[in-house]
């Protein structure tokens, strides 16, 4: 492509952020990430934004490349046709190629009185507004976190550790990733912190009230705060532009991560769906897939054929509170061994992975193109099959 080319980035996390650093190896590419805040969230510790132990929020010229322009608003809308986005503040930006990293937000409450009475973590905002409920409200109160993730785990820990009475409504299994012998572990710390476990089918949780919570046995549990880590939705943004997305509102690609619709548009990070076959969500699988996004453009635009996107998994890790923790081990498929370190050391992985997070970021905007991660491409065509399989089976 002769003279300058226009990348717009929407989205400014760890996929975003990464993209739009990795696009500075070209002299002629010009980059402007949109995202409506004015800072960078490290999702990962916003349980502990939460429980006050961490601000969770970065200046953009800390993890930024200088040559990247920031604006600050919110995409209503991409026109693939004209090739621009318009602005909540109004006017438009055009493009050469789109990059569409929007992640995801809030939770999806669909639970009788959740969106209403419930807290959601899944956003700076959110995370702000329930630390200042939090800090209003005395220690002795009944608190409930639905969800048992690893956001939810987390946030249960953090807040019991500071002396509140918690109660962590699984909704199913704790922990549903790890194999069960780091789920005994994880249990086991919960409840020397005093957090009550509530596990299994009957778990589910049925209503929310604005003092209690339901659960779908008919118990009723006692919250004057009901923190929301269950579940999570993307915006639907790529929906209302016309273009094609999942069954929860990612946008389609192939393996390229380029839009099944648009070929100057290309995703990356919590809102992409390679062939309808999402990446788990993580900040290491967003900043692998923001640098692969970058790729496929950069290919494109020097006539080059894209390469496939992969990424290999190879552990997940869990903070129980300040000082223990848990690094599980995965096999090639992203399912958990049973293989894991626990206490100081994992709670020490755990604190390097965050680091590393933002550090991976910073790295590409000194040096771009320097971000490496380990590929797992037979893997993921025998994954690729497998679905292909069961869709004509279905069929």
């Amino acid at each position: 492509m002769a003279g300058n080319t226009e990348v717009v980035v929407v989205g400014g996390g760890y996929a975003g952020v990464m993209a739009a650093n990795r696009l500075m190896q070209r002299d002629d590419v010009t980059v402007t990430l949109i995202n409506p805040r004015p800072k960078f969230v490290a999702r990962l510790r916003l349980h502990q934004l939460v429980g006050g132990s961490h601000g969770a929020v970065y200046d953009y010229r800390e993890v930024l490349n200088d040559r990247v322009r920031v604006v600050v608003d919110t995409v209503v809308r991409i026109d693939a046709a004209e090739r621009g986005v318009t602005l909540t503040k109004g006017g438009a930006v055009g493009y050469d190629y789109l990059i569409y990293a929007v992640g995801s937000g809030d939770t999806d409450r669909r639970v009788p009185g959740a969106d209403e009475y419930a807290y959601p973590v899944s956003t700076l905002e959110a995370a702000q507004r329930l630390r200042s409920v939090l800090d209003a409200t005395p220690a002795s109160t009944p608190l409930t976190v639905v969800g048992a993730g690893p956001t939810g785990i987390e946030t249960a820990a953090e807040l019991a550790e500071q002396g509140r009475r918690v109660t962590l409504v699984c909704g199913g299994a704790l922990g549903p990733y790890l194999h069960p012998r780091a789920r005994r572990t994880a249990a086991k710390q919960l409840a020397k912190l005093r957090v009550t476990v509530l596990d299994g089918p009957d778990s589910k949780v049925t209503a929310v009230t604005r003092t209690a919570v339901q659960l779908a046995n008919g118990r009723r549990i006692p919250s004057e705060v009901t923190i929301w880590t269950a579940g999570f939705a993307v915006p639907d943004l790529a929906a209302r532009s016309g273009l094609r997305t999942d069954g929860v509102g990612r946008l389609l690609t192939d393996e390229t991560l380029t839009s099944v619709d648009d070929e100057r548009i290309v995703a990356a990070g919590d809102s992409s769906a390679p062939s309808d076959l999402a990446y788990r969500m993580s900040a290491y699988a967003a900043s692998c897939l923001g640098a692969a996004a970058a790729d496929t453009v950069l290919n494109r635009i020097a006539a080059k054929q894209p390469e496939p996107v992969s990424v290999l998994f190879s552990a997940m890790c869990i903070s129980l509170g300040r000082d223990v923790g848990i690094y599980q081990l995965a096999r090639k498929d992203d399912t958990a061994m049973g293989l894991y370190l626990r206490g100081g050391p994992g709670a020490k992985l755990k604190e390097l992975s965050c680091n590393f997070s933002v550090k991976h970021l910073t790295n590409e905007a000194h040096k771009p193109g320097s971000h490496k991660w380990i590929k797992n491409h037979n893997k993921r065509q025998e994954q690729l099959r497998i679905r292909r399989g069961q869709a004509v089976g279905i069929r």
